[in-house]
């Protein structure tokens, strides 16, 4: 029996146990929120939050300087589908030419089918934008959950993921995964802060895109440990 677990232990890495964690917890995470978002009047962490980064008494002025809002609006864009799509190709396209085909597919099955999964989210939950302030950004779809938010943690969060494999020393394995937490952090604030979306919402996208980003890699890393190659290849 020892012996069993001992090497179920040496087989199942840190790493799978870490993304066995974060699919979890973004799945519960998702669920708590998702009655959040189909209450019939705002909930007050949401409306709290979102003034907060209003002026007081003055819903159509953000917070902070002039400069600020032309900043949330760059950063909120790279989360948009032109920039996420655009980087998705380039990768691809990048993997394909240093001929790693396999870690090409997980790319393109991440984020085409995170895209997928956050408009069918979206309809089933059917959340309309808030009203509680002005818009600061053009916006068409439904709230509920943050598009930008969930497919900027599935694009970022992937391929920093792929990237940390190919280099060397723990040290840049780390600034790359954190620099892609801190973007997708980011471009959910910049959601808020524009009006456009509840925080929840945001928190929401998050769950979901940590979830099925760190899904995505689990998937690919058990199909390559059964063929016996590096993660990535």
């Amino acid at each position: 029996m020892n012996n069993t677990a001992n090497k179920l232990l040496n087989w199942i890495e840190f790493p799978v146990l870490l993304a066995g964690l974060v699919i979890a917890g973004g799945l519960w995470g998702f669920e708590e929120l998702m009655e959040v978002a189909r209450d019939t009047t705002p909930h007050a962490f949401d409306t709290e939050i979102m003034l907060a980064f209003r002026e007081a008494g003055q819903p159509d002025n953000p917070i902070g300087p002039l400069w600020l809002e032309g900043a949330m609006r760059d950063i909120t864009s790279l989360g948009s589908a032109i920039v996420l799509g655009l980087i998705t190709a380039a990768v691809i396209v990048y993997l394909l030419l240093i001929q790693k085909p396999g870690a090409a597919f997980l790319v393109f099955v991440a984020v085409a089918g995170g895209q997928a999964l956050s408009s069918t989210l979206k309809l089933g939950i059917d959340r309309p934008r808030p009203d509680l302030v002005s818009h600061l950004a053009d916006v068409a779809t439904l709230s509920f959950p943050s598009g930008h938010a969930m497919l900027s943690a599935v694009t970022y969060l992937t391929l920093g993921s792929m990237a940390s494999r190919f280099l060397p020393g723990r040290t840049t394995k780390i600034y790359v995964l954190a620099l892609a937490v801190l973007t997708t952090l980011l471009v959910g604030i910049s959601r808020v802060y524009l009006g456009v979306h509840w925080p929840s919402d945001v928190l929401a996208g998050w769950c979901a895109g940590f979830a099925w980003a760190m899904l995505c890699w689990l998937a690919a890393w058990a199909f390559q440990r059964w063929r016996g190659q590096p993660a990535g290849g």
